[in-house]
């Protein structure tokens, strides 16, 4: 009786044309919304995938137990020989499909979060973070910038070198004020820049930097000599230069695979034709560079989610409660149902900022905040579905809510990101006299 008044049942009823209209096809909802893509990036969605579960699902527990196990240069040129580490730009320069560059600059950088996140995100971040590092070359829209350096490191990269980029703001007594235009008014810029002739001579500290250990390049952005964050520029080093040196690498509470480094540098000599972009022009290449990153954040967040919804739904069909299947109980389909319309959304928002193909301030802060919180919500919901077992490392689930965590915390804390949608709609909705005081 119940079976006849199911979707599937109801629909042999009605006559062909009704039936075209009504659909019950038993289909993933990765796979529906895989075919709303254009071509190019259904394509890319599919490699992502078969990438992430062929070579980091299988050691993701391992590394995040033990991160020197894994050689993240041997996996980034794994990644590279797929085209994976040179999508900024198509050919001759880059790998990207110019088919997919036509309606999103971003698309593909959150596709490809989401499905090496769903499978790890220490690993995903160790891999993501390269197209940080390269983001002010291109974001600048300095052509030395693209065609002497961005070309260079991608050369390197085609010819089987594992030339690591990393991106360097964070310093020890700004963290979020790096990205907070109230904030870094009243902070004191600790990295700086003096000028010399033929160059610059930097001093100073960043921290938290992933991939610092690992990275050959790093954009690295000092404020000059007797001022502060307003006359930040950008400046391309390698490790290579005299006075530069790695610190600590920190013990993180997640996305363990992914280094988070400190860099010392102690008078290092940069050239001049090292600047990427305007002197006192990094402030502005900065924060477009979190516009164009924040929405993949989003999507590194809605892969760690999805993850652990997999994981638990993989239990719920495993464990049994009186002979039955969990996922057999309405209460548990319940929770499962919660989870999925969570994932649901976050992809919406996700997919939806992507469809601006510049990228502006607020999109990128809805997208962050939102996937983020969800993901931490998510994650928890796995657990408590999983009791003891989704305490247990062997399961992956405590490992995703971990990784989750830093979701709310990098490229800028949560409640700065809603600093940010306010600051971003400021003239357009909120007017708000007193905001920069």
């Amino acid at each position: 009786m119940i079976k006849d008044l199911s979707p599937n049942e109801a629909r042999k009823r009605l006559g062909s044309i009704g039936r075209l209209l009504y659909d019950t096809r038993a289909i993933t909802l990765w796979e529906r919304d895989t075919k709303l893509l254009p071509w190019p990036l259904r394509r890319l969605r599919r490699r992502y995938r078969d990438f992430a579960q062929r070579e980091l699902e299988p050691i993701s527990l391992k590394a995040d137990a033990d991160p020197q196990s894994v050689d993240i240069k041997e996996l980034f040129l794994k990644a590279a020989r797929e085209g994976f580490q040179t999508e900024f730009l198509p050919p001759p320069i880059g790998t990207a499909n110019p088919l997919a560059l036509l309606k999103s600059f971003t698309m593909h950088f959150a596709l490809k979060a989401e499905e090496f996140c769903a499978a790890c995100a220490g690993l995903g971040l160790a891999l993501l973070a390269h197209d940080l590092g390269i983001a002010p070359l291109f974001i600048s829209g300095d052509p030395k910038a693209i065609l002497k350096w961005m070309k260079k490191i991608y050369d390197e990269i085609k010819a089987g070198e594992a030339s690591i980029a990393a991106f360097a703001i964070t310093e020890p007594n700004a963290g979020s004020d790096a990205e907070d235009t109230v904030g870094a008014a009243y902070a004191k810029a600790g990295c700086k820049a003096k000028k010399v002739p033929g160059g610059w001579r930097i001093s100073g500290r960043k921290v938290f930097i992933s991939n610092g250990r690992v990275a050959k390049w790093v954009t690295l952005f000092a404020a000059i000599e007797g001022e502060g964050f307003e006359s930040w520029t950008c400046f391309l080093l390698d490790k290579s230069m005299e006075g530069f040196s790695v610190g600590r690498s920190e013990k993180k509470m997640g996305q363990k695979a992914a280094d988070a480094t400190e860099l010392i540098l102690e008078d290092i000599f940069v050239p001049d034709d090292r600047v990427i972009g305007p002197v006192r022009g990094g402030w502005a290449i900065n924060r477009n560079v979190l516009n164009y990153s924040r929405p993949v954040v989003g999507a590194i967040a809605l892969g760690i989610a999805r993850g652990a919804f997999e994981r638990a739904l993989r239990f719920c069909h495993e464990a049994k409660l009186n002979n039955k299947p969990l996922v057999s109980y309405q209460e548990v389909q319940l929770e499962l149902a919660d989870m999925l319309l969570k994932l649901f959304a976050m992809r919406a928002t996700v997919w939806h900022s992507m469809r601006y193909r510049i990228p502006f301030q607020t999109a990128g802060s809805i997208a962050k905040v939102f996937c983020s919180d969800m993901a931490w919500d998510v994650c928890n919901q796995a657990m408590a579905l999983m009791e003891d077992h989704g305490f247990l490392h062997c399961h992956g689930v405590e490992k995703a809510a971990r990784d989750a965590r830093l979701t709310q915390i990098y490229e800028g804390t949560n409640q700065i990101n809603r600093l940010a949608i306010i600051e971003g709609q400021l003239n357009a909705e909120f007017h708000i006299p007193d905001f920069y005081e």
